[in-house]
């Protein structure tokens, strides 16, 4: 299993135009084999965030649906991101 998150950073009067604009991409997501999670989601804190959590039983999985990433559009909005790739061997209930 793995788990992507981090955050990306877009201009704070866009972010909701952003968020807008990935609603398919969300539920594209959510529909793929082994997607056992996916979320973008507004920073309560920072006007200009977006959190990503996603959930994936394989990194076969994510890169198949990951194909070429985000639209040209999606790319110009983000001023920077932060986003890890993390390796899950195990886990437990808390």
């Amino acid at each position: 299993m793995l788990i992507v998150a981090g955050s990306l950073h877009v201009d704070p009067e866009g972010r909701d135009d952003y968020l807008a604009g990935c609603v398919e991409v969300v539920r594209a997501a959510r529909s793929t084999p082994g997607c056992l999670d996916f979320a973008l989601s507004v920073d309560l804190v920072e006007p200009g965030r977006i959190n990503v959590y996603e959930r994936w039983d394989s990194e076969e999985q994510l890169l198949d649906f990951r194909g070429s990433g985000p639209s040209g559009e999606q790319v110009v909005a983000i001023r920077g991101a932060e986003v890890h790739r993390y390796l899950i061997s195990g886990v437990q209930a808390p």
